[in-house]
Order: C-alpha cells, then structure tokens, then sequence
C-alpha cells in the first residue's frame, strides 16, 4: 500500500487482479483517507455504509470473473447530481436535507459499470463561483495551499482528487466549473461537449450550458470515466445519440501532425507572469512533440463573459423558481401569509451569490429588457460560436489556451467583488457557450501553486484532446507531482 492514496484505475484494477488488495480494503482506505483531511472540506455527506456495502457487491463480481471499465473504482460525486437515498444539497440551505427518490442517469452508468460512489463533494451553491467560497457548508480548501481556494463550482471535486481522497470524481461545467478548478488543483478535468452527457438527475442551473464531466490525477482516467458517462440517454431530449469514443482508442501518437491554433485574444494582459511562462514552456513542449502551432482569432471573445452572465442567470432565474418553500426544500416558519411563505423562505434558503444571479436574470427577462439583454446575449453566443466553428474548420484541428489567468488565489480575496471572481472565468466560458469540447491539462506552476492549460476542439472531439493531453503528460512530469498535506 505504499503508492497510497494515488492510485489511477489500471493499478486499482491490478491489485484486484492480483488479490494484493480488495475493494472493500481499498475504499476504506479511501474513507479513511477523507476522514484524516476533513480540513479541506472537500465532502458534504460521505457515503461510508452504502459505499462499503457497494464494495463488498464488487468484490462479488471480481471473484465471479466480471470486469468492467470502472470496476471497483471509488469515485466521488460532485452534490449538484442526485443520488439515490443519498443527500443531494447543492450546497444550499434551502436543500440541505433533500433526500433524492432516485439517480442521476450519470450515476446509474458508472454503477453499472462497477464504480463505488464514496461521497458527495462540496460546491459553490447551485454552481454559481469561481472560488467554491459561496458554498452553505463553507470553503474547499486547496490541497496545495490550504489557505487558497480549489476554484469552482467543482472544488471539492477537483480537491478531493488532488488530496488523493478519491482517484476519480464527477463535477458539472456551466462556464467552467470543472476546467477552473482542475487548473488550481493541478487535476485533469473534461467539459464535454454540450449534449455528450446526459442531464437527466443534474440540478438545474443554467440548461443551455450545463454539461457533467470527469476529473482525474492522468488523461486517460478521465477519457475512462467519461466513455462510462457519455451517450444518448432517452431521459434528457438534449443528449445526442453520437457514437462514444472507447479508452482502446487512445493514442498519444496522434499528437504528430496536429495544427494547434493560439487564439491571440486568450494571451492578452492581465495574465499571472507565471501562468504566461508556464503556457509558452507548453507550447514549446507541444511543438517539440511533432504539433503544429499556428495563430488564430477568435474576434468575439471580448463579448462572452458579458453574454455569459446575462444568458446564464436568466436560465437560473427560471430554473430556481421552483423552490418556493411549498413542494421541497427549506420553508420559513415565521411567516404571515402565502407572499410571505414565498419570499421569505427563498431569501433565508438562498445565498447571496444565487440571489444576485436570479435578480440579475430576473430583469434581463423583463417586459422592456428581453431584447436589449437577453437576445441580444444569444446573438453574441452565435458570433462567438461561428468565430470557434470557422478557427477550428479552416485553420487548425484543435486550440490551446490557459484555462485560467491566474494560479488559485486566496480564500476571501475576491469574495466581496464579483466582477473580479467572475473575471476568473474569462478563459473557459466562451467554449462554453459555444457548446464545444474543452480540457484542463496541468501544465506547471506558479507561485508554487498548479497551472492548467486548457485544450479546445469542436464538438464530439473529445478523443482528439484526450489524445493531445496524453501526450503532453507523458513528455512531462506535471501530473505526477503530488501536494503534501
């Protein structure tokens, strides 16, 4: 067990093979593990009894000869995908004692595929920060620093990853909630394309965006995971039925040849000196690998955090209407009449990020403003998508960015000024509201703390990022750096 906690899934699945270890003695060394390092807060509920029964089920399996891609793998779950008998909040009071009937499709896939689900990790509320600071049950700590954020929404997936508490995790990306905090956490994590994962079972923020996706310690784990989530589900009317790539088909090889396009629009300033340094040792590396690099522009890219933050509160506006203190979730008791049940249970319910973001969307719905804000947002997400369609056709296969300008800031730094937390999303919206295919690559350090690039390819391209992001972390060592905690 000395290799532990960083395990990937080809050494789990080995010592299995080879009864070194059990599934049962590997989670709970895992539960062992979160419960050592509950200063990061990575965790809002630990699914101890059901994940050691699940392994012990697993157990079954393996000595009955079965195998399967995630068998046996404990993976924590990110708290805005319902799981059943299992508290799903959001990381918000007006949740906090949900009990879902039922899971998530993503949950049922990875079940099925004999996958432990270890947890459920903390988050920016409703997915809504950067910093995972807007969360109900407090901070993620970064596991580099713990005096630093683990980014957001999906910190305490990313962290819980990096800290070594779970070798793969699911979080959501709405407009970058995965590849932020793989990048501040020095993780590996997928934003697939918009409609490569099915929906159904995720708690609405923003429907138009919002995609589930994998983190992992190596590129390949996380095409594993994803390969295991991915596909058509009958559930969601938004998922496609587009063939899913399979982990057999990785190739780091394929990386000769291939044209990177560097959109000049992403190496502006305002850039930490050594996330700068770290993405041109990158690109120096990606050439050396037999890439191609080429410069492009993406010319609408200055519009995107602004049409990002109408179209997406708007969708959160409508989404959030539900919880009104009747049929679920937290209700007030210190009310005079209906009006009073509505308001007040949503006010003490919500946070105060989530209320800014409804009220924003709110009024960029309103009679007066819908075409002034919000269709004229979707007409910008229109530019932004043809600039990436036309750069990614006609100039280069895929793009290579930072996936955030700075390193992991301070917890509290940025909290009371949110045009600056939102700027920490100016590199990974617009492929998001784009819809395309993204991934966090940990490519060095600065400060002492990760730095991430983030690859970009068109739509259903996964493999091709995969492929390039597996070359790049087998010609470095980034990945295989540890925190020490």
């Amino acid at each position: 067990m000395s290799q532990f906690p960083f395990f990937d899934i080809s050494s789990l699945h080995e010592g299995y093979r080879t009864k070194k270890f059990s599934c049962q003695e590997m989670t709970g060394q895992y539960l062992r593990r979160i419960a050592e390092h509950k200063e990061l807060n990575c965790f809002i509920e630990v699914n101890e009894d059901m994940a050691l029964q699940q392994a012990r089920d697993v157990d079954k399996r393996i000595s009955q000869g079965e195998s399967a891609a995630l068998m046996g793998i404990p993976v924590a779950v990110k708290d805005i995908i319902v799981t059943k008998n299992l508290r799903t909040t959001c990381a918000s009071k007006i949740l906090e004692n949900f009990v879902p009937p039922y899971n998530a499709t993503v949950i049922n896939r990875i079940l099925k595929s004999g996958a432990i689900v270890i947890g459920k990790t903390n988050m920016d509320e409703f997915g809504m920060g950067s910093s995972n600071e807007n969360s109900y049950f407090g901070p993620v700590k970064n596991p580099w620093n713990i005096e630093r954020v683990a980014g957001g929404s999906s910190g305490g997936s990313a962290a819980a990853v990096a800290a070594g508490l779970a070798p793969l995790a699911l979080g959501s990306d709405t407009g970058g909630s995965i590849r932020q905090p793989a990048s501040l956490c020095g993780v590996f994590g997928i934003k697939p394309t918009y409609g490569r994962v099915s929906r159904y079972g995720v708690i609405a923020y923003a429907s138009s965006l919002d995609q589930i996706g994998p983190f992992a310690s190596c590129a390949a784990d996380a095409a594993t995971l994803l390969s295991v989530i991915a596909g058509r589900d009958p559930l969601d009317s938004t998922s496609a039925d587009v063939a899913v790539f399979k982990p057999s088909q990785l190739d780091e090889k394929q990386v000769r040849g291939l044209k990177i396009g560097i959109p000049k629009e992403y190496f502006a300033q305002g850039m930490e000196k050594g996330v700068e340094t770290a993405l041109a040792q990158a690109i120096g590396q990606f050439e050396k690998l037999g890439a191609t690099i080429v410069d492009v522009t993406l010319p609408h890219t200055k519009a995107a955090l602004a049409a990002y933050y109408i179209i997406a509160p708007a969708e959160a506006s409508s989404n959030l209407a539900r919880y009104d203190g009747i049929r679920y979730g937290y209700r007030s008791q210190d009310v005079l009449s209906l009006e009073d049940l509505y308001s007040v249970s949503r006010a003490e319910g919500f946070g105060a990020e989530v209320k800014r973001r409804i009220m924003i969307g709110t009024y960029v719905l309103s009679t007066g403003y819908y075409d002034a804000y919000y269709r004229k947002a979707q007409q910008v997400r229109t530019l932004i998508k043809r600039d990436f369609e036309q750069a990614l056709a006609e100039k280069c296969d895929i793009l290579l960015a930072p996936t955030s300008p700075t390193s992991a800031f301070r917890i509290g730094e940025k909290i009371d000024d949110p045009l600056t937390m939102y700027l920490s999303d100016i590199f990974t919206i617009p492929a998001s509201l784009a819809g395309l295919s993204a991934l966090s690559v940990p490519c060095g350090f600065s400060n002492d703390l990760p730095v991430g690039l983030q690859l970009i390819g068109s739509a259903w391209d996964e493999l091709k990022l995969v492929n390039a992001a597996l070359a790049y972390e087998k010609s470095c060592d980034w990945s295989l750096r540890k925190p020490t905690i």
